[in-house]
């Protein structure tokens, strides 16, 4: 039979109350344990004097059981149903309605004011993309590119005066009414 026993504590007194009953028990409850028969239940005493006496010392000097304890607050009462339905469906909760929707000019769609059209902008994207894709094919890639600034040319547009230096990018279509030339 193995016994464990764990007797640490920073306080002299119950290192010492410990100890005794710990005699005791070799003593008087088992006497078999040390020379003998074992009991059949074969008990074991583990105590660690930390986890028993709380690190918190009131003002008499003697710790306290209750400094060591977290306390939460607890409700008294349980909220009503018309209670918890006023303070959800409180008006500062809800959800505004928007009255800057307008209609967009290019594609007819609804969008808030001052913000850019969701349906438009999926269609600048995908003709950015488009544009990349030329640039890929002509220069072989992002690292190729030259430093200079880029000017897209539609179906039926011929390059300025002020794109002279520019890299020029020819596309075989017509200019889309919404994406505006530079």
């Amino acid at each position: 039979m193995a016994v464990l026993v764990l007797v640490r504590s920073p306080l002299p007194r119950l290192r010492a109350l410990l100890q005794r009953c710990w005699g005791r028990l070799e003593r008087g409850l088992w006497p078999g344990v040390f020379g003998g028969q074992s009991p059949p239940w074969g008990p074991a005493l583990a105590v660690q004097g930390l986890a028993l006496i709380p690190q918190g010392v009131s003002d008499t000097g003697a710790p306290s059981l209750l400094e060591s304890v977290v306390w939460m607050a607890a409700p008294k009462q349980r909220r009503t149903i018309e209670v918890n339905r006023c303070r959800r469906r409180n008006p500062s909760k809800l959800i505004e309605i928007k009255r800057n929707i307008d209609v967009c000019p290019e594609c007819g769609n609804l969008k808030q004011k001052h913000v850019l059209c969701g349906y438009c902008y999926a269609k600048v994207k995908e003709e950015t993309r488009l544009i990349r894709m030329e640039i890929y094919k002509k220069e072989g890639g992002p690292f190729n590119a030259p430093p200079v600034e880029t000017v897209v040319l539609y179906e039926g547009e011929k390059p300025t005066e002020k794109d002279e230096g520019k890299r020029i990018i020819e596309r075989a279509k017509k200019r889309p009414s919404w994406f505006v030339q530079n």
